[in-house]
């Protein structure tokens, strides 16, 4: 049985270097490769659930959208595709934020094709977590700091491409209201909310209010 995987990185050399190594593994099909996150959304919208990929290896620093929106943003719209963060960085607060994006593991870029293979079997086969050493001992650093800490509910931050404006319709719509009272209370037009309301449809990759309202509880965005 072939393993659906797919590839976002926004460094064509790294890219190449990907698809070189799943060439030597026999078991592998590329499902596609995205240059950034939001590329990412796009391949995905609208795909047949039987043609998802079931992991991608996911760059973090990326233009346009980064690895950790990206994550946790399909994961909202996808739940059943995993994420393998590949890169270079192993800084404390990227592996945390990944951590919460919703990663099923992290990998250092320099990982041969067989830790590769093994990763997706891993998270597919066992449910684990596959770190590189160095990640691993991060993480567990991370773990015991924060067992010491206050363990209050984290909220996620809003994806940056997100305005000022749009965030304060977008809170409005979480609690209910529809554009004409959106409207009457920032005074603007109805048209110009349904205008600001389809650009946060596009930015977050939903189609209705029920998944953008779904996608904010889910991320915990305006919990107080």
């Amino acid at each position: 049985m072939d393993f659906i995987v797919a590839l976002t990185e926004d460094n064509s050399i790294n890219r190449n270097t990907f698809l070189q190594k799943i060439k030597l593994l026999g078991n592998m099909q590329v499902a596609f490769v995205a240059a950034n996150g939001h590329e990412c959304l796009e391949e995905l919208k609208g795909m047949p659930a039987a043609k998802l990929p079931q992991v991608i290896f996911m760059d973090l620093e990326m233009p346009h959208m980064n690895g950790i929106e990206t994550i946790r943003l399909a994961k909202s719209l996808y739940p059943s595709v995993h994420f393998v963060v590949l890169t270079v960085f192993d800084d404390d607060e990227k592996i945390f934020e990944a951590i919460k994006s919703g990663a099923s593991g992290y990998l250092l870029k320099h990982e041969p094709a067989g830790v590769l293979q093994e990763a997706v079997m891993n998270v597919l086969e066992y449910g684990g977590a596959p770190m590189s050493p160095a990640i691993a001992r991060k993480a567990l650093q991370l773990m015991s700091r924060s067992s010491l800490e206050d363990t209050a509910v984290i909220k996620n931050e809003l994806p940056e491409m997100i305005t000022t404006r749009e965030e304060e319709i977008l809170r409005q719509m979480v609690s209910g209201w529809d554009a004409k009272r959106i409207a009457s209370v920032l005074d603007i037009s109805v048209l110009t909310v349904r205008k600001h309301i389809a650009n946060i449809y596009e930015k977050l990759h939903v189609q209705s209010k029920a998944e953008v309202i779904s996608m904010a509880h889910q991320q915990k965005w305006f919990d107080s």
